[in-house]
């Protein structure tokens, strides 16, 4: 009976180990979210240069959406397919239209199209055009797109140059 408990015991402890262990994500990141204040959560709204807080919960969202849906080819905000344009703020504000903005962000999610807006490439890039090839882009909102969008503006913020680093600057 003694040898059952023990059993039982481990059983128990490596329980609690792993859901404490799959259930401390999101509390960790909600965690680092919540010391972020305001001034760090304010990011460009548009080209006109109004700006936008994002809320801990839409920063949150946006992180757990972005890492479902987008790190597969842009982990560390670095693009796997084009190293020499990044997810970092002098990349996205190079490109035209405008990305270094939350409206521009969402619009090319919606149209993506190359790093001069001459081409659309929504079969080449994940978009809402595009959910038959790319499935994951199905289920995501308009408000799961502006959490994406906020949080990759964001990350800049927080991770400096490790955020996109190992490209090469010159476009």
């Amino acid at each position: 009976m003694r040898h059952i408990f023990k059993r039982f015991t481990w059983l128990v402890a490596a329980v609690i180990f792993v859901a404490t262990g799959l259930l401390g994500g999101p509390f960790i990141e909600g965690a680092i979210a919540a010391d972020l204040d305001a001034a760090v959560r304010t990011i460009p709204l548009n080209e006109a240069g109004d700006t936008v807080t994002l809320s801990v919960e839409e920063f949150t969202r946006g992180q757990q959406k972005f890492n479902n849906a987008c790190a597969i080819c842009h982990l560390g905000g670095i693009t796997k397919t084009n190293p020499n344009v990044g997810l970092d703020t002098e990349s996205l504000a190079g490109a035209f239209p405008d990305r270094n903005n939350l409206e521009g962000l969402i619009d090319y999610l919606h149209n993506p199209t190359t790093y001069d807006g001459l081409v659309e490439i929504s079969e080449l890039h994940p978009s809402t055009k595009s959910t038959d090839i790319y499935p994951k882009m199905r289920n995501l909102t308009e408000d799961d797109l502006r959490a994406i969008s906020g949080h990759i503006l964001l990350m800049p913020k927080i991770r400096g140059d490790q955020w996109g680093a190992g490209k090469t600057k010159s476009l």
